[in-house]
């Protein structure tokens, strides 16, 4: 088979590992990201094969029938960006998840959420900046001892954060659904006594929700508005959790303070090219939360695995079963 390896940015998949479990296939990458989906469309022309990493690109019906040689898409997580009928019809297989659990998975996220509290209260890329720059100090950091740690939706990487905030000597305050909250009390963790009161006494928020028809645009305006001046919103999860706008007309209007993002409505954000990027008041980073070293491995040997199975004869982890009977 040709293999694709598509959106690998950091041109992670080269490794002689990965490359010799696929001995006999034909493997091409392709590290920078695509957007043009006719330039996609030509990458992919003669490919059987293409691997994708969690949802960095869509494959629609207008894509997916451009694509007359492909017969199989493997690929890490979920499948919400792929038109499975589209693929059922065209013949393709879609291959999805799978790989060994990794020691500490949440920890990934959990570390980049922690990474985005400190560097945003304790104004490290303004001071990293001057400092480079010639300058020294020119901030004044907040401490976490004694503040209010909002966790919403105490999970298993919530859990994780919220376990970081209580080593800091943070008082920890939970929201969610009511399986989470009782959670956070078998923890020992502070129930707010209701949405608006997580909101207003919360001095760091930290979300923790996956994101489908009922969290999308779960955190409002009006939530937004509730929070302290002083404080900071932290959001690891997915964009669509705020109501779109929202989160920077509040921070223009100053409830909350600060905000740190890892993740974007559309991605990748390329030429800086989102508001949040230009506002002094906001720390981001580019969709770092699962990207290391060992969550790679475990992404690259569930994707060679579903490449092997199905050249095989015997497709695993299957997504569009009807497929098999075409």
């Amino acid at each position: 088979m040709k293999i694709a390896v598509i959106d690998d940015y950091q041109d992670a998949f080269n490794t002689p590992e990965n490359l010799a479990r696929l001995q006999g296939h034909e493997v091409v990458t392709f590290p920078e990201p695509e957007r043009d989906m006719d330039r996609l469309v030509a990458k992919l022309q003669d490919c059987d094969a293409v691997m994708c990493t969690q949802q960095r690109t869509w494959f629609p019906r207008s894509i997916i029938e451009r694509l007359p040689n492909l017969k199989l898409i493997c690929q890490t997580s979920g499948t919400a960006h792929i038109d499975l009928a589209a693929c059922t019809e065209q013949g393709i297989v879609v291959s999805a998840g799978g790989g060994p659990s990794v020691a500490g998975a949440p920890n990934d996220t959990a570390e980049i959420a922690f990474g985005l509290i400190l560097s945003s209260l304790r104004h490290l890329p303004q001071e990293v900046a001057q400092l480079k720059a010639g300058g020294w100090q020119t901030t004044q950091g907040t401490g976490l001892y004694g503040k209010t740690l909002g966790i919403y939706a105490l999970g298993k990487i919530g859990s994780v954060v919220a376990a970081g905030g209580a080593a800091f000597g943070m008082k920890v305050l939970c929201w969610g659904r009511d399986a989470s909250l009782r959670h956070a009390e078998e923890l020992g963790y502070e129930v707010a006594a209701s949405r608006e009161s997580f909101f207003e006494r919360s001095d760091v928020i930290s979300l923790h929700l996956p994101l489908n028809g009922d969290t999308r645009g779960l955190i409002t305006a009006a939530d937004l508005d509730r929070m302290k001046p002083t404080a900071l919103i932290v959001n690891t999860s997915r964009a669509g959790l705020i109501a779109e706008g929202a989160l920077e007309a509040a921070l223009k209007q100053g409830r909350p303070g600060y905000a740190g993002v890892d993740v974007f409505e559309v991605e990748p954000v390329l030429n800086a090219d989102h508001p949040l990027l230009h506002m002094d008041n906001v720390v981001a980073t580019p969709h770092l939360g699962y990207v290391t070293r060992e969550r790679y491995a475990v992404f690259h040997e569930a994707l060679i695995d579903q490449a092997l199975a199905f050249a095989a004869g015997a497709p695993i982890l299957v997504q569009n079963p009807d497929v098999l009977t075409k």
